[in-house]
């Protein structure tokens, strides 16, 4: 069965390319561009559905009320998707967008809420688009306090790559010159409400300009770009924008590709295994599993590059043992699928703010404000190590408030035509470490849907970030109280890993084969011509969202890889 063509996908005799990419969501999507821009042959394989741009969002123009349950979710669905239910992804608004759990069954050793997206396009359609650079001491850190191991890059490497992924993606912020949190290559930044701006304000004057307050930046472009229309200021970005508004395989990196005539899109494709030739100690091709037909399929490549998102990305790592690597390709050095890491999120703090009654907010904006981190910086030591940000907004209350002096009526129906109260809010993005505890293996019992081996993910939070969210309470009802806003209240809640839905690590870059799995250009150290550059690749997880620097990565990896085929060295 050939791969699945049409307009613009180039189809290949004899199942041959330049290249194979593995996975089609943010990095997939920037491998495949890339690689067909610099002239590769390239198959990009998914293991889910086509989603096609505009057309397949089904649910984008729709309204609350034009659903049956207004968006929520039922109890069958609840039934149904008993690890989707722990967190906002259950909705009937895009349901179909998420992974079942039921066909998709993994093994909690210990807790971790694993939220998926197998469909062109993956997370990418979904993610909080939130896009921040890494400063210089994330990736200095694993050296300097002594876990994990150490980067084998530095900020320089990437701060060209980083430029790369922002003008082409499309970014808007603001430009704060802080060395905490780098500037980019930004589009106009959003504005923020007059209640954050006035909060801002008190934040710099009471902490003499030590903590820093503004707009979120996203990948929600704010002036046309490259055929995609600016933000529309929806906020129905997890149900697809037909706008282009928000970076997407879909609306960016895979037009981009097909513009080439290089690409072959071949969706429902279960990479199984990566094959390896014993003989040139490199892979020769990847083993599929039709997601339909339950048929067997191989295709072939000079190259590989390894983009399933992290988890999955490993498995197929593990999946791909012989009886060279019995472990799995990439496995020499022992650190394949240890290291997992994610953000621990949970810990929230939020009051009301005075004195704007008169004040509304008009339109939706899709992103928040970001406080960067401040403490283990500079002259700031605490009892743990590494540090945390925020992300939050100012808003008002609007008719689905409670008000509880009336249940029913005419007051109840008067009292709602007004706006509420406004209240301020933010909650901690914490880092945690590299443990080589936390990791994820097969499970040689349990099976998916397709008969296949699942995985079994083993990890938890431990003393450094426990002491890390009393300090994120604590100091978000501080930063609140000393900005005005009243009635403060700090929550330390759920801090489960994979709540972040920002996975990292478990197939590790770093310096030397026997303590990692890649090298510095994304290489698996055991076959030079397989790259991974998806949350898998990372060392430590900084307190940013990720996903700007996977697009660098990749990028920066790409280029390496279409310079080193070109050699004659892979």
């Amino acid at each position: 069965m050939p791969p699945s063509g049409g307009r613009g996908f180039q189809i290949m005799a004899d199942n041959m390319y330049d290249a194979i990419v593995i996975g089609s969501g943010i990095s997939g999507g920037w491998a495949a561009k890339e690689l067909c821009e610099k002239g590769l042959k390239v198959l990009m394989l998914e293991r889910g559905r086509n989603i096609e741009h505009i057309k397949d969002y089904t649910n984008t123009n729709k309204d609350p009320w034009e659903f049956p349950h207004r968006g929520g979710r039922t109890q069958q669905m609840i039934k149904d998707y008993p690890v989707l239910k722990r967190d906002y992804p259950l909705s009937e608004t895009n349901l179909d967008m998420w992974v079942s759990d039921k066909d998709c069954p993994y093994t909690e050793v210990k807790r971790f809420d694993w939220f998926r997206g197998y469909q062109v396009g993956g997370r990418s359609l979904l993610w909080g688009r939130q896009s921040y650079r890494w400063n210089k001491w994330d990736f200095e850190a694993n050296l300097k306090d002594g876990h994990g191991v150490d980067w084998p890059i530095r900020y320089e490497d990437l701060a060209h790559w980083y430029s790369h992924a922002e003008k082409f993606a499309g970014i808007q912020g603001s430009k704060e010159g802080l060395e905490v949190l780098p500037d980019g290559e930004f589009m106009p930044a959003m504005e923020m409400n007059i209640v954050e701006k006035d909060v801002a304000a008190r934040i710099k004057e009471h902490y003499k300009g030590t903590r820093h307050m503004f707009i979120g930046r996203s990948a929600n472009i704010t002036v046309p770009l490259e055929g995609r229309t600016n933000c529309q200021f929806r906020n129905k970005c997890a149900l697809g924008c037909p706008f282009g508004g928000y970076f997407s395989t879909q609306s960016s990196t895979l037009p981009a590709a097909i513009k080439t005539g290089n690409l072959t899109l071949r969706p429902f494709a279960i990479v199984t295994k990566i094959i390896y030739d014993k003989d040139t100690k490199k892979a020769k091709g990847v083993e599929i599993l039709d997601a339909e037909t339950n048929k067997t399929y191989e295709y072939f490549s000079k190259i590989v590059f390894l983009n399933a998102s992290t988890l999955n990305s490993t498995w197929i790592l593990l999946n791909s043992a012989t009886e060279i690597w019995p472990d799995g390709l990439g496995s020499s050095s022992g650190e394949l699928g240890h290291n997992l890491m994610d953000h621990h999120l949970g810990v929230n703090a939020s009051g009301t703010v005075e004195g704007y009654e008169d004040k509304i907010v008009f339109g939706r904006r899709p992103t928040g404000i970001y406080i960067p981190r401040f403490r283990n910086i500079y002259d700031d030591k605490r009892d743990y190590v590494r540090g945390f940000g925020y992300q939050g907004g100012a808003n008002r209350q609007g008719w689905n408030r409670e008000v509880a002096e009336y249940s029913i009526g005419s007051d109840f129906k008067e009292t709602l035509t007004e706006p509420g109260t406004w209240s301020m809010g933010m909650g901690g993005f914490g880092e945690i470490l590299p443990y080589h505890e936390n990791k994820v293996t097969l499970d040689k019992i349990k099976k998916d849907k397709w008969g296949l081996n699942v995985l079994a993910i083993d990890c938890e939070l431990k003393e450094n970030e426990n002491k890390m969210r009393q300090d994120m309470l604590n100091d978000g009802i501080e930063i609140l109280e000393a900005a005005g806003v009243k009635n403060v209240k700090g929550k330390i809640g759920d801090g489960t890993p994979g709540r972040g839905i920002h996975e990292m690590g478990t197939a590790r870059m770093g310096r030397d084969p026997k303590t990692s799995v890649l090298n510095k250009n994304n290489q698996v150290w055991d076959a030079s011509n397989v790259f991974v550059t998806d949350g898998a690749c990372m060392t430590s997880a900084s307190c940013v969202n990720p996903s700007l620097t996977y697009m660098a990565l990749t990028a920066r990896a790409a280029d390496f890889a279409v310079s080193e085929l070109k050699k004659g060295n892979l």
